[in-house]
């Protein structure tokens, strides 16, 4: 007879706050936020919100609950995200993500060089206009009526093939920061949708490297209610990222 198959691992899920009607969490990149029913981060969070009567306390829920995402990640990228466990909570916050009130921090590992690192504290502007489709390698603008996008870089480090980037997306198109640094020449380090398959080839089968360069770092904003203002900031050390960077060694 043959066993049944045994049902894969829930991913771990690190909580970072917790607050009436909301929490944030470090999303581990790789795992979808909604469209994966059973294994996806609303799935994980909902039985450990179940499962630990001080967790719903502390959220401020009966026994009845449902998470939901305030905004999005990409599956590939990890990071800060934030989800309610109720309408009040869905709506406040969400509404400050729509009216650009929340301040986003990414950390990226691109390819290639940039001609000069920017010593000053001044940011750099990709300003290419997107569509509301997300495209891909061929046309990472997309298709359709395009709009004016801002994306804010500043050069952190460089290694002879690569450079790491903090970047801050002013508006808020789909993959805005990974359509911005393609279109700039510098495709984000392991993106199978925008960089070329030659690369990602590369650094999976020289490298290890198997996960998107691109993380969400920091989320910043202001509850209106209360004027509270939280700065959520992701503890995921990021190892895949920086031992790539390390071991490319420093430019000559």
């Amino acid at each position: 007879m043959t066993n049944p198959q045994t049902p894969p691992a829930m991913p771990q899920v690190h909580i970072l706050r917790v607050e009436k009607g909301w929490l944030a969490v470090d999303k581990p990149c790789g795992i979808s936020v909604h469209n994966d029913p059973g294994q996806d981060l609303v799935s994980v969070l909902f039985q450990k919100i179940g499962s630990d009567p001080l967790l719903m306390d502390q959220l401020g829920i009966p026994s009845s609950f449902k998470v939901q995402p305030v905004h999005r990640l990409d599956r590939e990228t990890g990071g800060v995200i934030l989800l309610s466990v109720n309408d009040k909570a869905l709506q406040e916050i969400s509404t400050l993500f729509v009216k650009g009130l929340v301040k986003k921090r990414y950390t990226a590992l691109v390819h290639g060089n940039f001609i000069s690192k920017d010593e000053s504290a001044e940011y750099q502007v990709w300003d290419f206009p997107l569509s509301k489709t997300a495209g891909g390698r061929n046309n990472p603008a997309g298709e359709g009526k395009r709009v004016p996008c801002r994306t804010r870089y500043k050069i952190l480090e460089q290694s002879p093939h690569y450079a790491l980037l903090d970047v801050e997306p002013v508006t808020g198109r789909k993959h805005q920061i990974r359509r911005h640094a393609k279109l700039s020449g510098h495709p984000v380090t392991g993106d199978t949708r925008y960089g070329s398959a030659r690369s990602i080839e590369y650094l999976r089968t020289q490298k290890s490297f198997t996960g998107l360069g691109l993380h969400c770092r920091q989320l910043e904003f202001t509850l209106p209610e209360d004027k509270t203002c939280f700065c959520i900031e992701s503890k995921n050390p990021l190892t895949e990222i920086f031992q790539l960077m390390k071991g490319d060694g420093p430019i000559s």
